[in-house]
């Protein structure tokens, strides 16, 4: 008799524990929306601290952010971090698009709107929600500046049409 309550109550246990998991598991799912299996699978892996992303094709895509080939940059980090949970990566995939949009004349607002997108992800996936990155080679070393760099690139307001604007830096 006392084997069959000890049963029983190993059964109620792992009910608990299971519709624990399930649901814990479908929040998650509803909170972060994951469109593919990919997503799900780095989600997981990046919420327990095992995503990692691939070094190789990171590499690829700074040598192509380097020579200025913005596109080719993009495509190699988007294979580098596949599922967009990699802070750095979403950095210089949000500088990428910066460096791109940007113009002496003027910039290009689509291209610094995803920009923005990139860099939104870049930060979401930060542990401190902030992204620093020790690059010399760039003039923008953290999110908050590259966030206003592009926040000012997109609005309209009279110091656009000075002349003189032709001849600032590209960051």
């Amino acid at each position: 008799m006392q084997a069959l309550g000890r049963r029983d109550a190993f059964v109620r246990i792992s009910g608990l524990v299971l519709t624990f998991a399930a649901s814990s598991l479908l929040a998650w799912v509803l909170a972060t929306q994951p469109a593919t299996m990919a997503d799900v699978g780095g989600g997981l892996a990046a919420s327990v601290g095992l995503y990692r992303i691939d070094q190789a094709a990171f590499a690829e895509g700074l040598q192509y952010f380097r020579t200025d080939k913005f596109r080719e940059a993009r495509l190699a980090f988007a294979r580098a971090d596949p599922v967009a949970r990699d802070p750095t990566t979403q950095y210089y995939v949000a500088y990428s698009f910066y460096r791109q949009g940007w113009g002496r004349v003027y910039n290009d607002d689509a291209l610094f709107r995803d920009a923005l997108q990139a860099l939104d992800r870049a930060i979401a996936a930060a542990p401190s929600h902030r992204v620093r990155v020790e690059d010399p080679a760039l003039g923008l070393r953290s999110s908050d500046e590259l966030r206003g760099e592009l926040e000012r690139g997109l609005t309209r307001e009279l110091s656009d049409l000075n002349p003189m604007r032709v001849f600032r830096p590209r960051q």
